[in-house]
C-alpha cells in the first residue's frame, strides 16, 4: 500500500471508532481480517496512524477547527508527525486509494492554526471534566504532563533474576535495539517508532526460557519499592494475570512464601503458565471461590501485602490512548469504592511490623494521595514509611530518582514526562510492631 493508502485507511478507521463505538484495537483487528492484502508493514504502519490520531484528538481537532475522522488525521499529521502542508497535500491528491485533495479551509488551518490559545484540556489531549482532577495535581504543569502521557511509549522488559541476568540479555537482544533502562536494575528498553513492526518478544529465546517478562519500567520500580525479602511472606492481593507477582517472586530469590490472589479468578488465568515458565516454586495461588474469604487461614501473619489496586488506569494512557476518551466520571467513584475495600482488606492480613504498599497506574490525587491520607485516619497503627528508605533499593540511583519524581507525605508519583515511565503511584506504609 502506498503512503496515501495507508492514510485513507486510517480515515475509515477512525470514523469506524467513531460510529461504532468500538476499542481502537478491536477496529484494528477487524480491518486487517477484512483487507488480508494488507502486509505486516501496511497494518504496523495504518496502526500507527490510527494510535497517534487518538492520542492528539482533542489538538488535532483544534487546529482544523473542525472534529471529523478526516480533520482529526490531517491535524494529527501536523501536530503529531511534524508534516508541512504541501506534505499533507501532496498525501492528499485525490488519486487511487488516497484521500481527497485539501479544502481551502483545510489549507488554511494547517498553515495559520496553532495550539497558542487552546484550552489546557485541548492542547493537553485529555476529556475536559478532568481538567481540575489534573491541576489539583500538576497545576500549570498539567499541560506538558498530560502531552508526554500522550506520546508513544516504549517496549519495556524486565529480566528475570531467577533465570538470567542483565548484561547478557542485553547482549542476546541488541538485534532490537535494547538498551538498559534508566532506573530500573532489571530492565531493558527498546524504543518504538511510529510505524514499528511488533518486535516479536514472545518468540525470543530469552523469553521462551523465562528470562525477560514485558513489563513497564514504572511498574518494575513499583515492585522494587515494595522491598520483597528473600524470606518473608508476602500477598499479592490484586495479582491479576501476575506481573508484579513474578517481580516479587524474583526479589525474594524463591525464599518464602509468595501468595497470590485477586477479586476476579479470571484474571488470575493466565499467572500459572507464567509462574513456571520463570521458575517461581514458592508462590501459592489462591483462587475466589464463592463467598469464603481465601486468605482466613493467614489472618495477621504477612511481612508484606502488595496491592496493585483496580484504578482509572489514567497513567497508562499512552499505551491506551483510545481509553482516556471512552472513560467517565462514574468509573472514578467506582474505583474510588474498590479502593477503600481492597485497602481495608489488607489490614488484618499484616503482622505488627509488617508492610502495605499500595499502588495504582493512576495520576489522580483522588487515587493516589488522598485515599492514603483517608486509610490512615481509619487505621492510625498505620504510617507512611520515609521515601528515602522506600527507595534506597535503587542504591545510587536513589536521590537522583525521588528528585525526578512527585513526592509527597503520602507517596510517590512517576509519570512519562518525569521518570519516563508510565504513571504509578506508591506509598509504603508500615503497621506499628
Amino acid at each position: 500500500m502506498t503512503p496515501a493508502a495507508r492514510l485513507s485507511a486510517a480515515i475509515e478507521l477512525i470514523d469506524a471508532i467513531d460510529s461504532q463505538r468500538v476499542p481502537a484495537a478491536k477496529a484494528l483487528k477487524e480491518w486487517g481480517t477484512a483487507h488480508r492484502y494488507a502486509g505486516s508493514g501496511d497494518r504496523a504502519a495504518i496502526a500507527g496512524l490510527t494510535w497517534d490520531v487518538l492520542r492528539r484528538r482533542a489538538s488535532s481537532a483544534w487546529i482544523m477547527d473542525s472534529d471529523t475522522p478526516r480533520a482529526r488525521v490531517l491535524g494529527m499529521l501536523k501536530l503529531e508527525r511534524g508534516l508541512e502542508a504541501e506534505a499533507i497535500a501532496a498525501l492528499c491528491d485525490g488519486g487511487r486509494f488516497a484521500p481527497e485533495p485539501l479544502s481551502e479551509a483545510e489549507q488554511t488551518a494547517l498553515t495559520s492554526r496553532t495550539l497558542d490559545d487552546a484550552p489546557p484540556h485541548v492542547a493537553g489531549d485529555y476529556p475536559e471534566w478532568l481538567d481540575g482532577e489534573l491541576a489539583a495535581v500538576f497545576g500549570d504543569d498539567r499541560v506538558a504532563e498530560a502531552t508526554a502521557m500522550a506520546s508513544r511509549a516504549p517496549l519495556d522488559l524486565r529480566v528475570n533474576t531467577l533465570k538470567a541476568k542483565r548484561d547478557k540479555v542485553l547482549g542476546s537482544l541488541a538485534h532490537l535495539g535494547a538498551k538498559a533502562t534508566p532506573w530500573s536494575p532489571l530492565g531493558l528498553r527498546i524504543e518504538l517508532g511510529a510505524d514499528a513492526r511488533n518486535p516479536g518478544i514472545h518468540s525470543e529465546e530469552d523469553f521462551i526460557k523465562g528470562g525477560i517478562e514485558v513489563q513497564d519500567e514504572g511498574s518494575q520500580l513499583a515492585a522494587l519499592l515494595s522491598g520483597a525479602k528473600p524470606g518473608e511472606q508476602v500477598i499479592d492481593l490484586c495479582a491479576g494475570a501476575g506481573g508484579k507477582t513474578l517481580a516479587l517472586a524474583a526479589m525474594m530469590q524463591g525464599k518464602g512464601r509468595l501468595i497470590a490472589t485477586d477479586h476476579d479468578k479470571r484474571q488470575l488465568a493466565p499467572i500459572y503458565e507464567r509462574l513456571s515458565r520463570a521458575g517461581v516454586h514458592n508462590c501459592d495461588i489462591r483462587t475466589p471461590k464463592g463467598p469464603n474469604d481465601t486468605l482466613s487461614d493467614i489472618s495477621g501473619s504477612a511481612d508484606l501485602v502488595l496491592i496493585d489496586a483496580p484504578c482509572t488506569g489514567t497513567g497508562t494512557w499512552r499505551r491506551n490512548p483510545d481509553a482516556k476518551w471512552r472513560m467517565r466520571p462514574g468509573a472514578l467513584e467506582v474505583r474510588l469504592k474498590d479502593q477503600v475495600a481492597v485497602l481495608d482488606r489488607a489490614v488484618p492480613l499484616v503482622k505488627p511490623g509488617g508492610r502495605i504498599t499500595y499502588v495504582t497506574c493512576s495520576v489522580l490525587g483522588q487515587e493516589n494521595g488522598a485515599q492514603i491520607a483517608a486509610f490512615m485516619a481509619r487505621h492510625p497503627e498505620f504510617a507512611v514509611v520515609p521515601l528515602e528508605q522506600t527507595a534506597a533499593v535503587l542504591w545510587d540511583k536513589a536521590e537522583a530518582f525521588l528528585a525526578a519524581a512527585l513526592v509527597s507525605e503520602q507517596g510517590l508519583l512517576m509519570t512519562p514526562r518525569r521518570t519516563g515511565t508510565d504513571g504509578f503511584f506508591v506509598s509504603v506504609m508500615k503497621k506499628a510492631g
